[in-house]
Order: C-alpha cells, then sequence, then structure tokens
C-alpha cells in the first residue's frame, strides 16, 4: 500500500531539495510505495505544479501519484506522514511576536486539518520556525492525535555539531555519535557533546578526542547557535540542502529506528525529563524503536549543562504562553 506522505511549503527551496530524495526512497525504504501531497498557498500553486512536472519526469518507479493542491482537506486526508515545512518567515522589522501570531494562525489550521482528515496513527515533523513552538501549536490544535505523534526538526543542529567535532578531530562525521541539542531550535539552544564518543577502533569521549575544553564550551557552541544565521549572511538565503537532509535523516530513524547503543535528538513533547516544564516541545536525546521514540534517561546534568539547559527551556515558555495567546483569534 502507497504511503501518503504531505509536505507543506512545497513551492520553496527545502521542499525542491526533500522531494526528490523521500520519492526515490531514501527515507521510507527503497520497496515502499508513495503518494505525495504538496501543499501550499494559492499564490504559488504554478509554481507547485512545476515541482510536481519534474517528479513525474524523474520517472520514479515508488512514486504512484503527486497531488498539488492549497486546499488542508486534500492534502492531510489519511495522511501517514506531514512534514510541515511552510511556514512565515521573520521579515524586516518584524518582532517575534509579531512571527509567533502569524505562525499560530497557520499551523492552528493545519493542526485542525490534521485532526480532521489525517490518519490517527500520523507522524508530523515540523520544520518551519519557530519549529519548537509550531509544533506545539499544531498538537494543541489536533487533540485526537497522540502528542507521541509529533515533533520538531533539531535534527539539523545535531549534523552541524557532528560536522564541526568531526572536523576538528580529522574523522569522517559518521564517526561522530551520541551528540545532543537540548531544548529551542533557536540561539538559545545547547548542542552537548558530554555523553558524545568518536567511534574508530574504540570509542573515546569527545572530549577526550577534541582535547580542548575551551573550545567545546565556548566557540564550538556559539557556532552551533548561530550556523543558521551565518548560512543566511553568506546565501542571502536560508538553510535548504541541510535542512532537507537533515528532514530525512530525522524521519528515516523514526520510520526504522536507532541503533541499540545510539540515540538522536529530536523536538518532542516534555514529561518532565531532566526536569524540564512539561507540556514544552524540548529537543532531547531519543532511541526509537518501532516508530515510537522515548527520552534516554539517567544522563548526569553538570551544572553549565543544567544553567543553559534551563536557559532555553525559559525562552520555550516564553513563546509558548505568547503562542498560545493567538489561537482563536
Amino acid at each position: 500500500m502507497a504511503l501518503r506522505v504531505c509536505v507543506t511549503g512545497a513551492a520553496g527551496q527545502i521542499a525542491y531539495s526533500l522531494l526528490y530524495s523521500i520519492a526515490k526512497g531514501d527515507v521510507f525504504g527503497a520497496d515502499q510505495q508513495l503518494e505525495l501531497l504538496l501543499l501550499d498557498i494559492p499564490p504559488m500553486m504554478a509554481v507547485v505544479e512545476g515541482v510536481k512536472m519534474e517528479l513525474s519526469d524523474c520517472s520514479l518507479p515508488l512514486l504512484k501519484d503527486v497531488v498539488a493542491t492549497a486546499d488542508y482537506k486534500e492534502a492531510f486526508l489519511n495522511a501517514d506522514v506531514a512534514i510541515l515545512v511552510g511556514a512565515m518567515p521573520r521579515r524586516q522589522g518584524m518582532e517575534r511576536k509579531d512571527l509567533l501570531k502569524a505562525n499560530a494562525k497557520i499551523f492552528e489550521g493545519q493542526g485542525k486539518a490534521i485532526n480532521d482528515y489525517a490518519k490517527k496513527t500520523i507522524k508530523v515533523l515540523v520544520v518551519g520556525n519557530p519549529a519548537n513552538t509550531n509544533c506545539l501549536i499544531t498538537k494543541t490544535c489536533a487533540p485526537s492525535i497522540p502528542a507521541a505523534n509529533f515533533s520538531c526538526l533539531t535534527r539539523l543542529d545535531q549534523n552541524r555539531a557532528q560536522y564541526q567535532v568531526a572536523n576538528r578531530v580529522g574523522v569522517p562525521c559518521d564517526k561522530v555519535r551520541n551528540v545532543i541539542i537540548w531544548g529551542n531550535h533557536s540561539a538559545t539552544q545547547f548542542p552537548d557533546v558530554s555523553q558524545a564518543v568518536v567511534v574508530t577502533n574504540e570509542r573515546t569521549p569527545v572530549y577526550a578526542a577534541v582535547k580542548d575544553d575551551a573550545w567545546l564550551k565556548g566557540d564550538f557552541i556559539s557556532t552551533i547557535q548561530t550556523r543558521g544565521a551565518a548560512v543566511i549572511a553568506a546565501r542571502k538565503l536560508s538553510s535548504a540542502m541541510s535542512a532537507a537532509k537533515a528532514i530525512g535523516d530525522h524521519m528515516r530513524d523514526w520510520w526504522f529506528g536507532t541503533q541499540p547503543d545510539e540515540w538522536v535528538s529530536m523536538g518532542v513533547f516534555s514529561d518532565g525529563s531532566y526536569g524540564i516544564p512539561e507540556g514544552l516541545i524540548y529537543s532531547y536525546p531519543v532511541k526509537i524503536s518501532g516508530k515510537e521514540w522515548s527520552i534516554v534517561q539517567g544522563m548526569e546534568i553538570s551544572d553549565f549543562a543544567r544553567e543553559k539547559m534551563d536557559a532555553t527551556a525559559k525562552e520555550l515558555m516564553e513563546e509558548k504562553e505568547a503562542a498560545l495567546s493567538f489561537l482563536g483569534q
């Protein structure tokens, strides 16, 4: 049976980098047939039709149908997966509360449509920023879907952190494992390598492999926190190729699971683990089995980490209160 995958913001750069990877089987498996549901706003439908043409022209055997639509019902009807990429970008002169208000309206509507039309087993990944809070809005407006079926993207931050460590040590990126991104996908996030290892002939803790604690507690963290802004400054456009790669990584692991001794970072519904307030969408280290994630427990949290984890939680609490106040307006 074909998997019905909805991608919003289908006319945008991230979707353009993502859709081919999904359609050729890189994300949900080389034998999984797919139906792609491409959602965008009415003014962008001509572009989406062009994307649909290109997907057809790729002649991909797994791709059974492509639907281009601006209608929420058509986009989410019986969907198995929703990847919510489209969001209102922050524009010059726009305050953060304006951004939260604009996106609250978008994700309120999409959450209600998911609640009404999608399968109750749907897996929802929110990418559009502010991703954690947009995810919380979507989940709040889809009460019939389990909270565990919603997540937001912090895998891009994890991938960025893995590269920085691997480059420093001189190993391939896949040799750096168990990096953690705590908190918000924002400049307050905390990239944490206190539990991470470099795997060569043996498993070496990252701190021992790097041998530069000042860098790991300073420039390394700030580089990851500001990487998105650095890409925008260089490209004059936001991250697209790397974001699409991270979305594929996130969904593939959610679908097929993690290795027994490894975890990945996902923004998920907080149950109070590690002293984080319940009800936030907060990035944690998770293990995944049978398409179900669980927060990795029992890690020792240093005073250094505690301060940074609490700071990003505080920002998320403020975002949550502001965004929820906009619902129904």
